[in-house]
């Protein structure tokens, strides 16, 4: 495992960190013995930096990283969560929610502490609510050792809360497609001018970036690589491949993603892609971006929608079915998935109202109701009644 030290803490943080967003699951609750044989891997192989949030897995992140890492684990790690700022109402909400934090993490302290998904208004919001002062006061009782804030928002906004309080590190979204995206590489870059330690969020954009095998034209742009690598490692080699990067999260769920991302780690040096493999990754980020009709990243801050629409699900197979060609299979998945046959409830794109909720809450920016019309259009206009009574007839 490679470290890299946070100019402001001093700590010397492993390059992977384990991000606890996207735990393995078992009837749609975290498997925890699976989820924390993972994350202690992970530990025994070098990672010491784990994240999680208040809204994780519905809440449950939080409290299962606490027991996960029992047995002198917690000693071993440098653990970040984070403050909901879109939830904050007022300066004693935000000792509430970090003392019900420190509660559910079984743990004195909060190491890497976080005002959450901050964009230029919701910064604006708990300024106002006197956040910085609860910083202050929580650094100096020892509740939160480090601060900083992951942030969605535009590049400018991105800089001004940069240079509004003494941060010790922030958290952007960056990967091969979002270079110019959100803080993009102009923010990251003026955030290490800063001192500050840059933890990297969406490195694979929601496994879209992973995905085996990639779509077709991507494919064939790995194939003229004169090394082999699967596409997480090219993603992943993207990414540690900048020096100002300090820790990449990687949200794994399954115990190969966790090999082979501690395996990539331990050799993935700044600067150490060759300028034709970083020309390669380019034209394979122009080629994602033609064919990629929905730019989900799956995190699900979306959810729940008042309608009762599976938000990230229509995404994913809508993806599927334009990005990576599963013209036969997406649509009937679309079914199986979205029917209510498994949940109980459908989730179908049609049953959008409009109400606009999910668009305040995306950290993509994306205009949600208008593409889930598109969704629609897509696997409901012709053949849905088929396709339903196809898996009425596997389920029964």
């Amino acid at each position: 495992m490679l470290y890299r030290k946070m100019t402001k803490t001093g700590d010397e943080l492993s390059i992977l960190g384990f991000g606890c967003m996207r735990l393995t699951l078992k009837n749609n609750r975290i498997d925890e013995e699976r989820a924390a044989r993972q994350i202690r891997y992970a530990i025994d192989h070098g990672v010491n930096y784990i994240d999680t949030a208040w809204p994780y897995h519905e809440g449950e992140s939080e409290p299962f990283v606490g027991r996960a890492l029992a047995g002198g684990y917690r000693e071993r790690v440098k653990l970040a969560t984070k403050l909901p700022a879109w939830l904050v109402q007022s300066r004693a909400d935000m000792d509430r929610f970090l003392d019900a934090q420190l509660k559910k993490l079984a743990t004195s302290r909060i190491d890497y502490y976080l005002v959450h998904s901050i964009n230029g208004n919701t910064w604006d919001r708990v300024a106002a609510l006197s956040v910085a002062d609860f910083l202050d006061r929580a650094q100096a009782d020892g509740r939160i050792v480090n601060v900083g804030f992951s942030f969605h928002g535009l590049r400018e906004d991105f800089k001004r809360v940069v240079d509004a309080y003494p941060w010790k590190f922030c958290q952007i979204q960056y990967n091969f497609l979002d270079e110019e995206n959100q803080a993009g590489a102009e923010g990251l870059k003026y955030a290490a001018s800063k001192g500050l330690g840059v933890i990297v969020m969406e490195p694979l954009r929601g496994g879209t970036l992973a995905a085996v095998p990639p779509p077709p034209a991507i494919e064939a742009l790995w194939q003229e690589a004169g090394t082999r690598r699967t596409p997480a490692e090219w993603a992943l080699r993207w990414v540690w491949n900048h020096p100002e990067v300090s820790v990449v999260l990687s949200g794994m769920s399954d115990e190969a993603q966790v090999k082979e991302n501690v395996k990539i780690a331990e050799d993935a040096r700044p600067g150490s892609l060759t300028q034709a493999e970083v020309n390669l990754i380019s034209r394979a980020g122009k080629k994602y971006r033609e064919v990629m009709k929905v730019g989900c990243t799956g995190c699900g801050y979306c959810q729940p929608c008042p309608s009762g629409v599976n938000i990230p699900e229509c995404f994913s197979q809508f993806n599927a079915f334009h990005t990576f060609g599963q013209k036969q299979l997406a649509p009937f998945l679309y079914v199986v998935r979205m029917g209510g046959l498994m949940t109980g409830s459908p989730g179908y794109a049609s049953l959008c109202s409009h109400c606009r909720d999910c668009v305040e809450k995306c950290p993509q920016g994306l205009e949600i109701p208008e593409l889930l019309e598109q969704v629609a259009k897509e696997f409901e206009s012709q053949g849905l009644k088929e396709r339903e009574d196809a898996v009425r007839k596997m389920f029964a």
